[in-house]
């Protein structure tokens, strides 16, 4: 197991180090000047965009660019802000709580009753509430999760006026303790549940899926020949087995929780990584953007191991090498 562990560290390894230079190199070939638009278009002259183009080292060649950034990287800097004039470390670490906050409370209610409703759904295939859940998973399948936001902020917002519009919390109120708590979570009903109605869907179809094909295979059949009842048999071994590709797709979604929900982020203002992420995209923070895409791929990487690890731990006929 330790081999197996320390093997797929220095695989992971490589691979984040690949994609920090992919990365890299995109995001400073992509169209666009970092300088001009700080600079704005009023009165700016070419000393001004000289100096600003010397003071955030973009005058220098990329590959050497490339070299310290990445010598920069390994001493833990992430280099500073155009934008904010901030490190970027900080930046990401004042909003990182704020979208886990909100896309890792979504993730864990979707699979959760994704698998639920896929588990009764698979049990009962056929029957009046399968065809009733099918349904509406297709539904919210194919919308998209900021149309589904602005639906939400029309209906419950604008006219019913039972939730606010935006933000994460009423910056008038300057609610403290209990008052604030329960301020944020109301905050967070609307964009909450436009982000796990569209992750649901997916969660009850493979669920299902895998709870009709275990069902299937012979060995079910032989434990039931065998007269064990069918809820020791659900319990026992489809259940075990059908939720190993649910953890698959879970493992993924949780790898970016911190970037996944950029969309549902801008349209209810959500204070988190994902609608910095827009911002950095539109002034073309090159340190802002290379610092979530390094979080975004160090979270991949480590969530591949993880769900390694609980495959193993659910079915012990996986081997490692």
């Amino acid at each position: 197991m330790k081999r197996y562990i320390l093997k797929k560290m220095i695989t992971a390894f490589f691979i984040v180090l690949v994609v920090i230079v992919i990365n890299f190199l995109i995001t400073k070939l992509a169209p666009g000047d970092p300088v001009r638009i700080l600079a704005g278009a009023d009165t700016v002259t070419e000393d001004m965009i000289e100096a600003l183009t010397i003071e955030f080292g973009l005058d220098q060649p990329l590959h050497v660019q490339l070299w310290k950034y990445i010598v920069n990287l390994f001493h833990g800097d992430l280099g500073d802000s155009f934008a904010y004039s901030q490190p970027v470390t900080t930046l990401i670490a004042e909003r990182f709580g704020n979208s886990l906050l909100l896309s890792g409370t979504s993730a864990i209610l979707a699979v959760i009753l994704g698998c639920w409703l896929g588990l009764y759904a698979g049990k009962n295939h056929g029957g009046l509430l399968d065809r009733c859940f099918s349904g509406v998973a297709y539904l919210f399948n194919s919308m998209p999760a900021f149309w589904l936001g602005m639906m939400g902020i029309l209906l419950f917002a604008s006219t019913l006026k039972w939730l606010p519009t935006q933000g994460m919390y009423n910056l008038r109120a300057g609610n403290t303790g209990l008052a604030h708590v329960g301020d944020v979570l109301v905050h967070m009903i609307l964009p909450c549940a436009s982000l796990i109605a569209i992750q649901i869907p997916s969660y009850f179809r493979i669920t299902k899926t895998s709870v009709m094909q275990v069902m299937a295979d012979d060995y079910i059949m032989t434990f039931r020949v065998t007269g064990m009842s069918e809820k020791k048999i659900f319990r026992k071994y489809i259940l075990k087995n059908a939720i190993l590709p649910v953890l698959t797709v879970f493992g993924i979604n949780l790898a970016y929780v911190v970037s996944g929900s950029t969309l549902t982020e801008i349209v209810f203002s959500w204070p988190g990584i994902g609608s910095m992420m827009y911002r950095a995209i539109m002034m073309r923070d090159y340190n802002v953007l290379m610092g979530i895409y390094l979080i975004l791929a160090l979270s991949v990487a480590a969530m591949m191991i993880v769900v390694d690890l609980v495959y193993a731990w659910l079915d012990p006929r996986i081997r490692y090498t």
